[in-house]
């Protein structure tokens, strides 16, 4: 699936680049995709080189969690969740603690953190994995819930809303949460349906209940609060516990006479040799990713679907069903958000900042690129980092599964949209 998602950015920049060249007078469209290919490739080494740091960092804290039973504590909380979602790893196993810290840190949205605990959790996951170089079941169910993973308090988002002008984006905090859950739950479904995991067991039903109980009252406090007063909570609340984490690995280790030190460069050492590995693969998927970009493929892209929602809107009005006046759909200037977040976070980011913008903080389509960008995760992205760094060539059905989790996200960021404030 890599391969012909790969090779289908080239075949469709080349074809987009013939056609600018000969039918529009474009021949500068090489040097943008020359520009691309070569801008990219130094981007990809800059994130892994960025990741570095950060990697030799939370994995020396693992390490020391380890060594301490900080690890075995968190497993033990949640263990009996993941046991039924991850059936082929054994109980009490390494990768269970990873995969924990990995989707917390990814709930509170912070991402430096969220990302080298989800190597680590891939790493552990390949010890159990029989064919190295194809991507196992379990590895597969972690790498979608990645992807579409729910993030409880979107600082990110907020931060740039305030920056931007936004007058009160707590509002937001609802509809991207319903978003990113519906995300989360269709990569949920459509990972079991291949796997044939049942999602309705007791267990999974009571985990599900108390988290969603926990988002509620989450969200009924932020309502409360005024927007100073909440973006100081919700940096409050995501910095302490990761901190908060820090100190409790190395007082539990400290307490077990381990040597935490000793213990931080063994696992630190891991980081760096992870971080290094992920190269090729980053260059791979961000150059094709580029150059696709480059050639004006994605306008085209974009251009055949508003032609195509213009028309079944017609026939929609024709029937009676809606009144459409022929004039642009407000969703369709969202749409290069909701469809760059797959392939680059960044560039995303980018989309959404430009489009409110352009539109102004209060328009309804800036924010719908706003619940869009909480929706999903950067699924190419993840996909050649994560498989990347164990070595894993053949996907099979990973791609399929983080992209209908894609589309159920940006779908349901319009409708939540359209429900909440059109």
């Amino acid at each position: 699936m890599l391969n012909i998602i790969w090779i289908g950015f080239f075949l469709g920049a080349a074809i987009t680049a013939l056609y600018q060249i000969f039918f529009l007078g474009n021949p500068e469209v090489l040097n943008q995709i020359m520009d691309a290919t070569f801008s990219m490739s130094v981007t990809a080494f800059d994130i892994a080189l960025g990741l570095t740091g950060v990697m030799t960092l939370w994995l020396g804290l693992m390490r020391v969690g380890e060594a301490g039973g900080a690890i075995a504590i968190i497993t033990r909380l949640i263990g009996p969740f993941l046991n039924k979602l991850f059936p082929e790893v054994p109980k009490d196993h390494p990768a269970q603690g990873a995969m924990i810290m990995n989707l917390a840190a990814n709930m509170l949205g912070l991402d430096n953190a969220a990302t080298p605990l989800g190597l680590k959790a891939m790493n552990e996951l390949q010890e159990l994995n029989p064919e190295k170089d194809t991507a196992s079941n379990a590895q597969i169910m972690f790498l979608v819930i990645n992807t579409s993973s729910v993030t409880l308090i979107p600082v990110t988002i907020f931060t740039y809303l305030y920056q931007l002008g936004y007058a009160n984006p707590t509002e937001l905090f609802l509809p991207i949460m319903l978003a990113t859950s519906c995300s989360s739950i269709a990569g949920l479904i459509a990972v079991s349906l291949y796997q044939r995991i049942n999602l309705l067991q007791p267990v999974i039903l009571m985990y599900f209940l108390g988290f969603f109980s926990l988002i509620a009252l989450l969200f009924t406090y932020l309502l409360s609060l005024d927007k100073e007063t909440m973006k100081s909570f919700s940096m409050l609340l995501s910095n302490g516990i990761i901190f908060g984490i820090i100190v409790l690995f190395v007082l539990l280790a400290a307490i077990k006479k381990a040597n935490v030190y000793e213990e931080f460069i063994t696992g630190a050492k891991d980081g760096f040799k992870i971080a290094i590995s992920i190269i090729p693969y980053l260059v791979a998927m961000l150059v094709a990713i580029g150059v696709f970009r480059a050639s004006g493929a994605m306008d085209l892209l974009l251009g055949m679907i508003d032609w195509l929602c213009r028309l079944v809107a017609q026939g929609l009005d024709a029937l009676g069903i809606i009144t459409y006046s022929g004039g642009p759909l407000i969703f369709i200037d969202a749409l290069p958000t909701g469809m760059m977040k797959p392939l680059s976070g960044s560039g995303a980011r980018g989309l959404m900042i430009e489009t409110i913008k352009t539109h102004g903080p209060d328009a309804l389509v800036s924010k719908m690129v706003a619940i869009m960008q909480g929706s999903t995760e950067t699924t190419f992205y993840v996909l050649a980092v994560y498989f990347g760094s164990v070595g894993i060539k053949k996907s099979r059905y990973a791609v399929t599964c983080g992209l209908i989790a894609d589309f159920v996200g940006v779908t349901a960021a319009i409708f939540i949209c359209y429900f909440f404030f059109g």
